[in-house]
This record gives structure tokens, C-alpha cells and sequence, in this order.
């Protein structure tokens, strides 16, 4: 993968095929640490000690349509080569977290992506799923809340074009001011 919003994207696509109704992202830029830490958490199926101990193996997957899983071996690698770590955390019932955490400064740190993209298209494709996005830069919070804005629309649907284009916008314009002294 060649930036990080895929890795998301891959990581909450695997929270939905594990059920899960809620999908926290945060990504934090902490310049002064010169750390990022990126950390997705869901409420999904969750994974037993047993599969959690081989979740980050290449060749383990629980989808029955193919033989491997690089999804969660690819984060770790990037994080790897950036200087940083990759831990899982998850019980069954209860769901997965994932935290890697990257050298901000380092060469081999992937570009964060298209995180607007990333996160209208899993509204779009799975319009139930509640997703809470915040992002962190230094002082400065961008929080972006599926839920909230949807007790602000009240019955028009977030996967209606105008209104994902809308929601497109406001993460960038949000991610721009949060960055605006970088």
C-alpha cells in the first residue's frame, strides 16, 4: 500500500466484515516528539488470544474468499521502516485496536493519503457504520462524527452525493486549518 489512508481503509473494511457498528480513527502529528501515531478501534467480533498472536502473519486471514491477510503485516512493515511500532489489541465480543506509531521525520514515512477520500468512501459503502474520525496536530483537533452530523440531517442518508461531497469538503477544510502553521 502506498500511503496510510489505504491502510485505514483495508483496516475498516476488515471492522465491518467483523460486524462492527462503531469505527474510532485518530491520527495524532505530534511534531515536537516527531511521532505520529495512528490508531483505528472498532466494537466489532473481536479475535481470540490465539488468532490476535497470528494476526500480523501474512499467510492468516479469516476471510474465506483468499489464503493470506496482508493487511495488518503491510501497517506493520511501514511502521517498521519508520522508525516506529504496531500493536493489536482485541477481545472477543468486544473488538479490535490497532496503534502504529511512525517517526514523523523519518524518509521511509508513507504520506498520510487522501484521509478525506478514505473516509467518504466507507460512508458511502456502509452508511450504518458509525465512524468517528479525529485528528491531531500538535495543539490543534479536527473531529469529524458520523453520528453527529446525522442527528443533524435527520432522514437524508450521508451516502446521498451532495452530502458525501459536503463531507468530503469539511474533512479537508478541516484537516487544512488543524495543518495551517505547518
Amino acid at each position: 500500500m502506498q500511503d496510510l489512508s489505504l491502510h485505514i481503509l483495508d483496516i475498516a473494511e476488515n471492522s465491518v466484515e467483523a460486524r462492527a457498528k462503531r469505527l474510532d480513527i485518530q491520527v495524532e502529528e505530534n511534531h515536537r516528539l516527531d511521532r505520529m501515531t495512528l490508531e483505528i478501534a472498532d466494537d466489532g467480533a473481536g479475535m481470540d488470544k490465539e488468532l490476535q498472536a497470528r494476526a500480523l502473519d501474512p499467510f492468516v486471514t479469516t476471510k474465506k474468499t483468499r489464503r493470506i491477510g496482508l493487511g495488518l503485516s503491510l501497517l506493520a512493515q511501514a511502521s517498521d521502516a519508520a522508525g516506529g511500532s504496531l500493536t493489536l489489541r482485541s477481545r472477543p465480543g468486544l473488538g479490535t485496536k490497532v496503534r502504529a506509531t511512525f517517526q514523523l521525520s523519518h524518509i521511509d514515512l508513507q504520506p498520510l493519503g487522501d484521509i478525506p477520500q478514505t473516509l467518504v468512501t466507507l460512508i458511502v459503502a456502509h452508511p450504518a457504520l458509525n465512524i468517528r474520525y479525529v485528528h491531531k496536530v500538535d495543539e490543534r483537533t479536527y473531529i469529524f462524527d458520523t453520528q453527529e452530523l446525522r442527528s443533524e440531517l435527520g432522514a437524508i442518508s450521508l451516502a446521498t452525493p451532495h452530502v458525501a461531497a459536503m463531507i468530503k469538503k469539511d474533512i479537508q477544510d478541516g484537516i487544512r486549518q488543524i495543518r495551517r502553521t505547518l
